[in-house]
């Protein structure tokens, strides 16, 4: 998570759950060390260090150990140090597992822009799980079907056509087919007798 969530109460409340948080520390949290590590600095690594908060309010609000783990990211040309309750992987893959947040942040835009899930059908975990994969098992097929078929249409335009005719038994070519004939503009007899004829 980025700057904007640290909340140590909410990350003591993760680590009681037995889950694993990495986030960006804030510039104004005051921190003992009590063991550094030491690093290789040819992969971006600037320190490793197991770190107790100070801070009156931090301490009751997170009384374990952290790890602070500081990067220094060549390609942003900018140092991040990384606070996490992860005190068994390596400092390398602390500091990969940060950068690698941003796929996570893309997929949930994607989900959003693709999924077409307007609203949850349940609110338990196990619900929202398989409405979840259920969708995504759904784009997948529409997705192989637009490959082998060597389909014109766009995915949304495929997915948009398949989602009004979900009890259509026909193959996906002729379904695919006969909306492209409805949508398209009917051209009359009387049109085409109106027409002017260009002579030789």
């Amino acid at each position: 998570m980025d700057r904007g969530y640290v909340d140590f109460v909410r990350l003591f409340r993760v680590a009681k759950a037995s889950g694993c948080f990495v986030v960006r520390c804030k510039r104004h949290v005051r921190f003992r060390v009590s063991r550094s590590r030491p690093v290789d600095k040819t992969e971006g690594l600037r320190c490793d260090q197991t770190i107790q908060l100070t801070s009156t309010w931090s301490i009751k609000s997170y009384p374990q150990p952290l790890r602070r783990v500081r990067v220094y990211d060549a390609e942003n040309q900018v140092h991040l140090i990384l606070l996490t309750n992860q005190l068994e992987l390596t400092a390398l893959v602390i500091a990969q597992l940060y950068r690698r947040r941003w796929q996570v942040e893309l997929f949930f835009k994607w989900i959003k822009q693709h999924l077409r899930l307007r609203c949850f059908y349940g609110r338990s975990e196990n619900a929202v799980r398989c409405q979840i994969w259920s969708a995504i098992c759904a784009y997948l097929l529409v997705a192989i079907a637009k490959r082998q078929l060597n389909l014109s249409q766009t995915l949304n335009e495929i997915l948009q056509i398949v989602s009004v005719n979900p009890f259509e038994q026909i193959p996906l070519e002729q379904l695919l087919a006969s909306q492209i004939a409805k949508s398209a503009p009917e051209i009359s007899s009387t049109n085409i007798q109106n027409q002017l004829v260009f002579n030789d």
